[in-house]
């Protein structure tokens, strides 16, 4: 699924340099869940950024489901995330605007998916999340477990086949972050792969492997 060699980030400024990745080699197999962690400021969500190919590494390789994507274009990386890769972020970025079934509807009107299709695979992850009796609610109305419910619907609705989790409990209590992360070992026992950011260990436990980050690098598997 993933391959990094040599995978670095540099961030620069007028003043100073900074390695937020440094030279790291990580393989990730189809089908395991991976658990990243290590301290503020260690490169968690940089890497992500770079995994989602939401941001562009400096120097290495990177190849998602055996494409080269340092060897791409913005446009080519876009075209490769559309509807391969998933994204769960702790902030839930909801559009406030937008009902719940709207929210997770978006994607779909992203991909071209006919109108009747996209209220099949809607309703589906409605049921699945337990969020149907919410459809026309809007985020402002819903608790934080609700409104990161929309969110794992919106990302699975896309059926995508690689799923990003970025702290995915850090706005939750723990009754609630302990029922996202069981929905998240059910996609995973279906057979998606699972890359997860988190600082709480009970919940790193979840995945098939943790690996350790600290100053950029991969000191610990």
């Amino acid at each position: 699924m993933i391959k990094l060699q040599k995978l670095t980030k540099i961030f620069t400024t007028d003043e100073i340099e900074t390695t937020a990745i440094n030279a790291i080699d990580l393989h990730i197999k189809k089908g395991e869940f991976v658990a990243i962690k290590g301290p503020s400021g260690c490169g968690k969500t940089t890497l992500m950024n770079i995994l989602g190919l939401m941001d562009v590494h400096s120097d290495g390789e990177y190849h998602l489901l055996d494409q080269p994507v340092h060897q791409m274009s913005e446009v080519e990386r876009t075209r490769l995330r559309k509807g391969k890769i998933g994204f769960v972020f702790q902030k839930f970025n909801l559009i406030d605007s937008l009902n719940v079934y709207e929210n997770i509807e978006l994607p779909l009107h992203y991909l071209k998916i006919d109108s009747s299709e996209r209220k099949q695979r809607i309703e589906t992850a409605l049921d699945r999340l337990n969020i149907k009796h919410r459809a026309k609610h809007f985020p402002s109305q819903l608790s934080g477990g609700q409104q990161q419910r929309v969110a794992v619907a919106r990302c699975i609705v896309a059926e995508p086949d690689l799923i990003l989790a970025d702290e995915p409990t850090g706005n939750l209590d723990s009754t609630n972050g302990k029922e996202v992360m069981e929905i998240l070992s059910e996609l995973h026992k279906e057979g998606k792969t699972i890359i997860m950011v988190t600082h709480d260990d009970k919940y790193a436990h979840f995945a098939d492997r943790i690996i350790n980050l600290y100053d950029g690098n991969i000191v610990s598997e």
